[in-house]
């Protein structure tokens, strides 16, 4: 068969077996495959004939099968290859592994070996050191006693040599160490002629430090660093540097210098206002921030010579800045706070806080010199090339921390002001001093308004002041310093001048009125006395303390101001004679109180419940004084106003027993109807207008609506009570509606619906007397009255002059003779009048027939009594600021 049809040359190529090494495509290699017998066939015209495509593929077909026999020969020959090969590899590292481990354990046991020479060398050198150490230290030793008894003897040769040998000073250096040694041997010696010894050492010692001294002021004055640092070094290695130290502080320039700021500016305008509570409190003190530069900069200064000249500077700049507060800054503070002290308690109070202020600013800025972390050069050199040093040396004191340090030295400062409860009552005196300043002339005012004696507390103040002062004054001597400060405050404050010249500067309405700017004053000096609190007292007193200025400032504000005023005017609603028109102040007094009870009740809880954060306790007990103080206010309020409300209705009542018999019920004459209302009902109407512009000027939302409905209500049922008082005829009916009528407009002025609903009623009920027998009963059925008890509407249908003629028809009954014709005419008839009457009459008759028509309209409103003791959609609350 491969003879008779041949595979064509091309197919032959594709069958090797480079085309399945690469990329291999098994559509691509069946389209090559057949690409020549297509194109044959497409030429070819006739049915497609697939012989020669299967003849094509079977060859190929074979050709590939005998290709993959071949591979697979090659394949299980390399595998056995492979397997060989990695047999071999195996065993040779097996063998180089064995190699390793022998290689290792050598190692080791050289190793070992090392380990075990190198703690044999160690042993030998601690031994060779030991030895050594204790060779230096006979060697020491017996050059002590050589010169304890050259000393014994008095001689000092040898000493005096060593001070001259070796380089850079170092031989005197070598003495201070012996000498030190000997004094610590000397001590401990007790034989015959030590005590002669012992003189002799003490007088070289002091003759030596002496000398090193002098040489080390010496080159102080001539500003040599290095020298003096050698100086020091042999000080500190002869008995501590100490005296060294003090003779640097001591002899420094800062401390003797006549430059430096020690007095206070009698000329600073600082010193006008300190003491005048209007004023700003001052940010600084020029003399004292002077002088706070100077340390400054002699300090930066300090810190570096220090450091060249000392071995140990911590020790050295913490003397220095002790001796910096304890003389320099408190001899200035005391002056100044005793300048301030004799000018008045705030004037003391302001001086100490912002001398607090400006110490601890310069305390933070001292900080940045802390040298404790410097190297200190002390005798480590010394002790390890000497065996007995460390064993003579002499303690030279450790330099604490240095920050708290300055803390330390601050809190010095100021303790004698701060200790115990000192400051607080020195702050609540200077807080009692201004408010009675402050309301000197208000509780003049109120005291005279009263005509009582003093009783509360700036009463008491005032006296006390004003009889320490006195004592001052007549006192040659020198009095205390109560009576000092007492009379240095009021001649400052100026409350002298107030009494003297009282006559001169009387006291007026005004001043007894509490004002929303004097209270925002006292709470301002508050809350810089708070200030100074944080400011000067510990974090843990600052709950504490705040407790106890805000019941100085309840004492004030609230019990001295406020509650005096609303005294005062409840006072006077009390004894002033109903028969007057009363007095509205009362609600100027409520408003002012209502504005600083808000504005102090927002002061505490911004500026002093958080002070208390941190004690829970403290808190809830600000919180209980605070609310009891602003409800004890609000109760005092709320009396004040139902006084006024019932001197209010009081007046009104009054003035309606003023009216008179026949105001309802006149003659016949134009007389009568030329008068537009009764005198008690313009006097009424007047009073209401008043008070409701007077309320609406000094209280608002629900509390004016509660005030203005209490007063329209109870006058409402005086009304009521009044109807049933008068008889009314026809002509007193127009009387009493007008006057009805001007009641209803004055109380629609007030915008309280359900008081138009009531005085609707009202003139529905005065209408009764205007309507005609006849029809009577239906008005009263059917209008606006038919709501309510018809026995309730007697009383007052009684008042009717003719309600006898037609009583019983009115139940039901006949009439008696007469009556029907009478009842029967109309009100024109009725009254028998013409003219300027009957005009009027004209007019009522339209307003009745318009109100009998609108009445109908309000039938399914809520139904009115008609009792006087009934309340009519009052609002039963109480007044709250």
């Amino acid at each position: 068969m491969a003879g008779i049809y041949a595979m064509d040359p091309t197919i032959q190529s594709l069958l090797g077996t480079r085309t399945f090494e690469e990329q291999f495509d098994i559509k691509e290699f069946v389209s090559s495959v057949s690409e020549n017998l297509i194109a044959q066939s497409n030429q070819e015209s006739g049915p497609f004939d697939p012989r020669p495509f299967i003849r094509n593929f079977e060859a190929a077909v074979d050709q590939l099968l005998a290709i993959r026999k071949d591979i697979q020969k090659k394949t299980e020959m390399l595998e056995q290859s492979v397997k060989k090969a990695e047999k071999e590899y195996s065993e040779k590292m097996v063998d180089l592994n064995s190699g390793f481990e022998s290689v290792g354990r050598s190692f080791n046991s050289m190793e070992s070996k090392i380990t075990e020479v190198g703690r044999s060398a160690i042993r030998i050198g601690e031994q060779l050191e030991s030895v050594h150490v204790s060779r230096q230290r006979a060697q020491a030793a017996y050059d002590l006693f050589d010169h304890y008894n050259q000393l014994s003897r008095g001689d000092t040769s040898s000493l005096e040599a060593l001070k001259k040998e070796g380089k850079n000073r170092e031989g005197t250096r070598q003495v201070a160490i012996i000498l030190r040694r000997l004094i610590v041997v000397a001590k401990e010696v007790d034989v015959p002629g030590a005590d002669v010894t012992r003189e002799h050492i003490d007088k070289y010692c002091e003759k030596f430090e002496k000398d090193m001294l002098k040489l080390f002021d010496r080159y102080y004055r001539k500003g040599d660093p290095k020298m003096m640092a050698r100086c020091a070094q042999t000080l500190l290695e002869f008995n501590g540097g100490s005296s060294c130290v003090q003779m640097y502080v001591n002899q420094h320039d800062f401390f003797i210098s006549e430059n430096r700021v020690q007095q206070p500016d009698d000329g600073s305008p600082l010193w006008q206002s300190l003491g005048d509570p209007y004023a700003p409190a001052p940010k600084k003190e020029p003399g004292l921030s002077a002088m706070f530069s100077q340390i400054r900069a002699t300090v930066d200064q300090e810190a570096q010579i220090i450091q060249a000249v000392f071995p140990n500077p911590p020790i050295v700049m913490q003397v220095f800045l002790q001796r910096v507060f304890a003389q320099v800054i408190q001899q200035y503070l005391e002056t100044v706070l005793q300048k301030a002290s004799s000018i008045s308690n705030l004037a003391f109070l302001r001086m100490l806080s912002v001398s607090h202020v400006q110490t601890a600013a310069l305390v933070e800025d001292l900080k940045q010199h802390d040298l404790s972390a410097t190297v200190m050069r002390s005798m480590t050199t010394i002790a390890q090339a000497d065996p007995l040093a460390v064993g003579g040396m002499v303690a030279t004191g450790t330099a604490g921390p240095f920050g708290p340090m300055l803390d330390t030295a601050m809190e010095e400062l100021f303790v004698s002001h701060t200790e115990g409860t000192k400051y607080l009552e020195r702050e609540s005196k200077s807080l009692g001093e201004m408010y009675l300043n402050l309301l000197l002339r208000f509780t003049k005012y109120h005291e005279k308004a009263s005509k009582s004696k003093t009783s509360n507390l700036y009463g008491r103040l005032v006296n006390q002041l004003a009889t320490a002062a006195a004592t001052s004054t007549t006192n040659s001597a020198p009095g205390s310093t109560r009576a000092q400060a007492a009379a240095a405050f009021m001649k400052f404050s100026g409350i002298n001048a107030q009494v003297e010249n009282e006559g001169e500067n009387p006291i007026k309405e005004e001043d007894g009125m509490p004002s929303v700017e004097v209270a925002e004053r006292m709470l301002k000096w508050h809350a810089e006395a708070i200030g100074r609190c944080v400011e000067m007292g510990p974090a843990s007193e600052v709950p504490k303390n705040a407790l106890a200025l805000l019941r100085v400032l309840a004492e004030a504000l609230g019990r001295s101001y406020i509650e005096v005023a609303i005294e005062t005017a409840q006072t006077r609603l009390e004894t002033r004679d109903t028969k007057l028109e009363p007095e509205l102040s009362g609600l100027g007094i409520i408003r002012s109180a209502d504005l600083i009870c808000h504005l102090w009740q927002q002061y505490t809880n911004i500026a002093l419940l958080p002070l208390a954060s941190s004690s829970v306790t403290m808190r809830r007990e600000m919180s209980i004084f605070n609310s009891q103080t602003i409800s004890r206010v609000e109760g005092a309020a709320n009396t004040l106003m139902q006084k006024i409300i019932d001197a209010v209705l009081a007046y009104l009542a009054f003035q309606l027993s003023k009216q008179k018999k026949n105001d309802f019920k006149p003659r016949n004459d134009d007389a009568s109807f030329a008068r537009v209302n009764t005198e008690p009902c313009i006097a009424c109407c007047e009073m209401l207008d008043k008070f409701r512009d007077t309320a609406k000027e000094n209280i608002s939302g629900k509390n004016l609506e509660y005030l203005l409905n209490e007063i329209g209500t109870s006058f409402h049922n005086q009304l009521l009570e009044h109807l049933r008082k008068f008889s009314v005829n026809a002509t007193g009916g127009l009387m009493l509606a007008k006057d009805l009528k001007s009641y209803q407009d004055t109380i629609s002025s007030y915008g309280i619906p359900a008081l138009d609903e009531r005085y609707e009623f009202l003139r529905q009920l005065g209408n009764v007397f205007l309507v005609p027998a006849q029809t009577l009963k239906s008005y009263v059925t059917e209008s606006y009255l038919g709501r309510i008890d018809a026995q309730l509407l007697r009383p007052y249908l009684a008042q009717r002059s003719d309600w006898n003629e037609f009583e019983r028809g009115y139940d039901g009954e006949e009439p008696a003779a007469g009556t029907a014709e009478v009842s029967g005419r109309g009100l024109r008839e009725r009254l028998g009048v013409s003219g300027r009457l009957a005009a009027v009459v004209r007019e009522l008759d339209n307003l009745r027939t318009g109100d009998e028509s609108g009445a109908g309209s309000r039938r399914n409103s809520a139904a009115v009594g008609t009792s006087s003791s009934m309340g009519f959609g009052g609002i039963d609350g109480r007044y709250n600021t």
